[in-house]
């Protein structure tokens, strides 16, 4: 079987019924211009759409097609980091109230794709973050009595619980809420709300120059420009005119990969197939997730590393597919033999604690960002979307300024 290179969620839907958007090519005049048309710019295009903010939104490539295509596709209420660090980080109050807002995005994000229609295979589903050795066992332990002391969402499962719930042999699990849903399709249904609210989108339209000015800023493409009150940098700080970002941000390549059918024989034997897991692999220490599709499948994501230049990523995305595939077989002995289907590499953003950066930048007059959003995933978008709307309305919420630039570093 020869191997699909497409990430899963693109390739499912055929290039005939995928939408395209046109290049710009001309001069427009907006209130907010967005640069990066994932997820988090399709969020944030229609939550200022909706709110009657004049807005553009401009992709390098085609929309959703980059890390929102490659995703695992959980909407997951906690942040991929631990919280007893955070807490030690920024302190308690801090910490507590940035995850309490990791979750209100992950329930309100499912809520508003049911209330816009947008058809998603949006499903609650389990997430357990399982700990396969004693040693993990009792970092992760640690971690659920951080969290339950603070008030913070999580559940302890012991071993049986494990084995009832996920078929698999494990010490013990954190186990939380989450949305199991399509990510391309939620971010293109995004995109066509904020058209019907007057968002105007172009695709193959990478951003040139971004120059702010007194009142206003240009945003140049090669092939047009638009002059606007405020720009939003979505998930693009490549551009030349934003280097300085980019001692904050450390990218990574991440992949993913999804089985063939499984047979029967194999579906007998892996037990429930309704709980997605999150691991820690030794090797890196990078996380594993593992959730199960329709028609039988599993999709695995993770085996992040340094960028890998563009001549060598189709080598990369074969050795990687099969490190997955290998890591996936000792979890589900049942599934070894089993032949990847889909295999493929997105490139994102991580920051020095693992929080996205969302909001302004003192040396970027007429800008604001959300940056850095690593494999925090879908809620990490909305969040930004949310926060992002109630800063140009001048209506910021307790917690918002948390995730900015000038949070402390050390």
């Amino acid at each position: 079987m020869k191997l699909r290179h497409e990430p899963f969620w693109l390739d499912r839907l055929s290039a005939r019924r995928r939408p395209s958007f046109p290049r710009l090519r001309t001069h427009l005049d907006a209130r907010v211009v967005i640069v990066g048309g994932g997820l988090t710019g399709a969020a944030t295009a229609w939550s200022l759409a909706a709110a009657r903010v004049p807005v553009v939104l401009i992709e390098a490539e085609s929309v959703c097609s980059g890390a929102t295509a490659g995703g695992v596709g959980l909407i997951r209420e906690d942040v991929d980091a631990s919280f007893a660090a955070h807490a030690s980080l920024h302190g308690l109050r801090a910490a507590r109230l940035m995850w309490q807002a990791f979750r209100r995005a992950s329930l309100e994000l499912p809520s508003a794709l049911r209330r816009l229609g947008i058809r998603c295979d949006a499903a609650r589903q389990d997430l357990l973050t399982i700990a396969s050795r004693a040693s993990d066992t009792r970092a992760l332990r640690r971690e659920y009595d951080a969290r339950r002391a603070a008030g913070v969402e999580a559940r302890w499962l012991a071993a049986a619980a494990v084995r009832r719930d996920a078929g698999i042999e494990a010490v013990g699990a954190v186990k939380t809420d989450a949305t199991a849903f399509d990510p391309y399709r939620a971010g293109i249904g995004l995109i066509a709300a904020a058209i019907k609210e007057g968002a105007q989108v172009f695709e193959r339209s990478p951003v040139a120059r971004i120059r702010p000015g007194r009142h206003k800023v240009d945003v140049t493409t090669d092939a047009g420009s638009v002059t606007a009150d405020l720009v939003v940098i979505a998930g693009a700080s490549s551009i030349a005119d934003l280097r300085q970002l980019r001692r904050h941000l450390h990218p990574r390549d991440g992949y993913g990969v999804v089985t063939a059918q499984l047979a029967a024989a194999a579906r007998r034997q892996v037990g429930p197939r309704t709980t997605a897991l999150r691991a820690a692999a030794a090797a890196d220490d990078t996380p594993r997730f593992v959730r199960w599709l329709g028609e039988d499948r599993v999709l695995v994501s993770g085996a992040d590393q340094p960028p890998v230049p563009a001549q060598l990523r189709d080598r990369a995305v074969v050795q990687r597919t099969g490190q997955l595939m290998y890591e996936l077989s000792l979890t589900y002995p049942a599934i070894s033999g089993t032949a990847p289907e889909w295999g493929w590499s997105f490139r994102f953003d991580e920051t020095v604690d693992g929080l996205p950066y969302i909001g302004a930048h003192r040396n970027f007059p007429r800008h604001l960002f959300a940056l850095g959003l690593g494999r925090n995933g879908p809620a990490a978008s909305w969040l930004a979307a949310r926060i992002l709307l109630r800063h140009i309305r001048g209506e910021p919420a307790k917690g918002d300024d948390l995730f900015d630039f000038s949070r402390n570093l050390h």
